[in-house]
């Protein structure tokens, strides 16, 4: 562990270069040789993803704010033989995401997959009652950086030959929640960044992809699924009578996206509802 520069590392053998991938997405070695990086990924949906890679065969490297979560799941990771790197990274700063990527290149010699899973929500009410500094610190963490760090992976999944990246959006970003205005805002914006980027990009051989999860019971949702009454609501929406999905239920999908199956897969969103309708 390097303080302050807040490296874990586990080196398992694997680090041989497969750019071709395999050819099944759930078979150990779909994904041997590859790296990549999922931000906001000691916790939730971005923990499930680090796994769901990982299992698969790529070599990832996580990342939160916090020191003490990075090491959680870098040994969680790590007691289930995934290759993993860990350091601490805010998306929201400029030279925490540059040294996040100076060093995955640094340690794994390369990147060829991003997850843009994080994101924050200061504010829960009327969205007539949010502020600018509301609005600023949603935009900034929640679109912005996921463009800033697409834009700094790009130059070298290029010089692999190509990539993929995949952000993490939300149903809200189709059917906007009650007091999640901003919020929910923010997630229609990376639909929008999905459309926008996939036409730039196929021709470098770098597919971009979305995500947009349902009600999942993670921490960051919790004041959704902890509210019986909300619960009731979304459940009348339901195809699938189960009230909440699992994080691995997204990590799955984002690794399927990843991978070769999903090689002719660009710029689109896969809801990940329970059969909520927000969409034709």
């Amino acid at each position: 562990v390097l303080k302050g520069r807040s490296l874990l590392t586990n080196p398992v053998a694997g680090q041989t270069r497969n750019m071709s991938g395999g050819s099944l997405a759930g078979s150990q070695s779909s994904l041997a040789g590859k790296v990549a990086i999922v931000t906001a990924s000691t916790d939730g949906i971005g923990l499930a993803a680090a796994q769901a890679l990982g299992q698969r065969g790529a070599h990832v490297v996580v990342s939160s704010r916090s020191q003490s979560n990075v090491d959680k799941a870098v040994a969680l990771l790590q007691s289930e033989k995934i290759q993993v790197t860990g350091t601490t990274c805010n998306v929201g700063k400029s030279e925490d995401r540059e040294r996040l990527v100076n060093m995955t290149v640094e340690h794994c010699g390369g990147i060829d997959i991003l997850v843009s899973n994080a994101a924050v929500n200061p504010f829960f009410g009327n969205i007539m009652d949010s502020t600018a500094a509301v609005w600023d610190k949603i935009l900034d963490v929640n679109v912005k950086a996921a463009f800033l760090m697409t834009q700094l992976v790009v130059p070298h999944m290029e010089k692999r030959g190509g990539g993929s990246v995949v952000f993490v959006s939300s149903v809200a970003g189709y059917q906007p929640m009650q007091a999640l205005g901003p919020y929910s805002v923010s997630k229609t914006a990376l639909l929008g960044l999905t459309r926008a980027l996939a036409p730039e990009l196929a021709q470098s051989h770098i597919r971009v992809n979305c995500v947009a999860p349902g009600i999942i019971k993670t921490r960051f949702s919790q004041a959704l699924w902890h509210d019986e009454d909300v619960l009731d609501e979304f459940k009348k929406q339901l195809s699938i009578k189960r009230l909440v999905g699992e994080p691995e239920e997204i990590g799955g999908v984002i690794a399927f996206l990843c991978s070769k199956d999903a090689s002719y897969i660009t710029g689109e969103t896969i809801t990940v509802t329970g059969g909520m309708s927000c969409r034709l």
